[in-house]
């Protein structure tokens, strides 16, 4: 006896064989965007985040600007001139890169963490480097009006030459790049928002201390912490610039150092980013 009679039987149904179908070629998975290329991704991001920045962080900028006219101001009482004035006026000035750069991106990348905002860059085709060096640069941008505003204002308050003002072109790139390499390892390293929040304000606090106090004053243990400091070598390259014949040639080291410290906290932050983005948020 043949299956379908039984079948028949038990279910109740006859199934009648129809026309035999041809099984259709599987497609397989459609091909991937092809993945965008740094330079591009960079501006893109650099462009957004400039763009939240002027929206969210100027009445910080603000703040940054007028804590550092504020330093000068109460150091007028104390320094008359020489080396210490030129000293008190170009940290000044780079303590608002370290405010805005340093702190402000701590925060930032520790929040993004913690909230879980990494997702959001890790599906977009653009390469790591592109994210950290876009918002580094957002930062350290948006911090140049601050810094202008600061050195004229101490220029004016310690009778300063502000001939060589134009220096701070160079040094607000290169400083802030060191600066926020360094606040965007310490967001996205740091395992709790707070704590990447604390080390933020610590690095702020130590660009305060390190570069606005003239450095003779300090004790010897205190000047080599200030030579590991990123700031101090923007802060020194400035402050040259106030002799009447400054020796360009270490300006031009000191930026070069600014530069150099730039590219490795840069490439550290990269490489948290990827450790972060796969670890996911905590």
């Amino acid at each position: 006896m043949s299956a379908a009679p039984i079948e028949a039987e038990v279910t109740g149904t006859v199934r009648t064989p129809g026309p035999r179908r041809e099984s259709l070629p599987t497609a397989g998975p459609a091909p991937l965007a092809p993945r965008a290329r740094l330079l591009p991704a960079l501006g893109a991001v650099y462009r957004a985040q400039l763009s939240r920045a002027r929206v969210a962080r100027i009445p910080l900028l603000f703040v940054a600007t007028f804590q550092s006219v504020g330093i000068m101001i109460l150091m007028r009482g104390v320094v008359d001139g020489g080396d210490e004035a030129r000293a008190v006026v170009a940290g000044s000035a780079v303590l608002v890169v370290a405010f805005v750069a340093l702190n402000l991106l701590a925060q930032y990348f520790g929040q993004l963490r913690a909230t879980g905002g990494l997702d959001h860059y890790a599906t977009l085709p653009v390469p790591p480097a592109a994210v950290v060096l876009g918002a580094a640069g957002a930062y350290a941008s948006f911090t140049a009006p601050g810094t202008l505003v600061t050195a004229l204002i101490g220029c004016g308050l310690f009778g300063l030459p502000v001939a060589h003002v134009w220096i701070l072109l160079a040094v607000v790139p290169l400083a802030g790049a060191a600066l926020a390499g360094l606040g965007a390892a310490f967001g996205l390293l740091a395992p709790r928002p707070e704590l990447a929040t604390l080390l933020g304000q610590l690095g702020m606090s130590a660009a305060l201390l390190l570069g606005v106090l003239p450095a003779d004053h300090l004790p010897q243990p205190i000047q080599w912490c200030r030579d590991l400091l990123p700031s101090t070598y923007g802060v020194e390259a400035f402050a040259r610039t106030f002799t009447a014949r400054p020796d360009w040639l270490v300006v031009l080291g000191d930026l070069g150092v600014c530069a150099g410290v730039g590219v490795v906290s840069l490439a550290v932050a990269t490489w948290a980013y990827r450790r972060a983005a796969v670890a996911g948020p905590r």
